[in-house]
Order: structure tokens, then sequence, then C-alpha cells
């Protein structure tokens, strides 16, 4: 009996080495991203006593014209530990008194060195455009024994910290050994292929992964914005916003995701 167990065990060692001689790993390729925005608990995430009186009807007429979920999608190309982030553009949102949150659009282009550990960040904000250098996001992860399967790539999940306060949950996968992700998510010992952020009711995940040769020309960083950095940036937020209100405060911070 102890000859079996053991015969099983020696089996069982070999039968893995061989599959993770033979496992593929994707090192360059295009990522489709789809982005889901829970709208209507955006809207109701808003309502306080003091503009219940106003909101509340409005966002019951909202749900009469527009669907639950704004949904959005981009692409990632990766290749020697470089990425570069790229919206797909997309039919502007109703016009009406909610168009105007960043939650409703996509308003960045970032190139990420994940090496160098450097990002540039182009920043649409209203009618501007800023151009941002800074380090790569820092994420506090602690990683979790849970799985599941995001595009045909098994993943395991992740729990972070990011701005200080945001809660984050990551999917990523060591099938693609490069540390990024959507946007500016990074930080974990593969691609991250599913982010949600569940207290803004926003998700990102991939609906298709493209294994291929990605040309080192073509990830290279956005030229076009106003040069700036992180203070600046913040700082003319908060002079656009300076007559939401309490709004702006929220509006300022998915500006920053």
């Amino acid at each position: 009996m102890k000859k079996k167990i053991i015969l099983i065990v020696v089996l069982s060692g070999m039968a893995l080495g061989l599959r993770a001689q033979h496992a593929h790993f994707t090192r360059s390729g295009t990522i489709e991203f789809e982005r889901k925005t829970n709208t209507w608990a955006m809207i109701k995430r808003e309502i306080n006593k003091d503009n219940e009186a106003f909101l509340v009807p409005a966002l019951d007429n909202y749900k009469k014209t527009s669907p639950q979920f704004r949904v959005l999608k981009s692409t990632l190309s990766f290749s020697n530990n470089k990425t570069l982030f790229t919206p797909i553009d997309a039919d502007p949102p109703a016009n009406n008194l909610f168009s105007f949150s960043p939650l409703m659009t996509q308003n960045n282009t970032i190139y990420t060195d994940l090496t160098g550990g450097q990002t540039v960040s182009q920043k649409k904000i209203f009618e501007d455009a800023f151009l941002l250098s800074d380090s790569t996001r820092k994420i506090k992860w602690k990683i979790t024994d849970e799985t599941r399967d995001i595009a045909g790539y098994h993943c395991r999940r992740a729990n972070g910290i990011m701005l200080d306060t945001i809660y984050v949950v990551a999917f990523y996968t060591i099938q693609i050994p490069v540390p990024g992700g959507p946007e500016s998510f990074n930080g974990l010992p593969g691609m991250i292929l599913g982010v949600a952020l569940p207290h803004e009711n926003l998700t990102w995940f991939a609906i298709k992964v493209t294994d291929n040769t990605v040309p080192d020309n073509t990830i290279v960083p956005p030229v076009k914005g106003k040069k700036t950095d992180d203070k600046s940036f913040r700082q003319t937020l908060e002079t656009a916003l300076k007559d939401q209100g309490p709004i702006a405060v929220d509006i300022i911070r998915q500006f920053l995701f």
C-alpha cells in the first residue's frame, strides 16, 4: 500500500512537471477590456438629505430613459514589460444632469514602463488634455486563495487599497507574466484581467486576449496635453469644480482613477 502511494505521488509530480514544461506564457499581445458603470447605483450614492428633493425624482426619470449600466471598451497593448492603455471611442452619454460624471466616460490614455516604475498619463478633463509623468501607482495588495477564469485565463484574486481609501478587488494571471493591468492598476505577480471598485460601482474585465508580437514602436507614451504634475493637476480640478459643492470631492476622486 505504501509503495502504491509513493508511486502515485511520483507520477503526479511528473505530470505536473510535464504540464509546467508545456505551459504557454503570453508575454506580448493585446487585451480588450469592457468597463461597466452601474449608473443607477452611482447616482443613488450621491443622494443625501440636502439634495434628495431634487435628485430622487431626477434619478427616477433617468431610470426611465437610460440603461442601468454604461458599458465602454478599451485595449491594453503589452510587450517587454511595457503597456499602453487606450480607450475606444464610444457614443457620448446622453446629455442630462449626470452626463458630466467622469464615470460616464473614459478619460485616460496611459503608458506604463513596469521595469522602470514610470507612467505617462494623458487625462482629458472636459475640453482640456493634461499630460502627467509620475511613478507607477502604489497599491497595497493582499493575495487570496479565490480563483476564477477570465477570457480563458486562470486568475487569482487580490484585495487592495489605493489612494489611501479606495477598496480594490483584482484578478490576475501568472500565465501573462507582466505585472500590469487596465488604467493604472499594477503590482501583482501577473497581468490583471479583472478589476472591481465595489464602492464606486465600477468594473473592468477582459473579454479577449490576443497573443501576438506587438511592435515596440506602438507602445509609446502619449505626447499631447498640458504637462503638469499630480499636485498641480489636483489644484486644476479643485478650481474647475469649486462651484459643485460636496459632490466635487467624489468627482475629483473619480478623475484620479
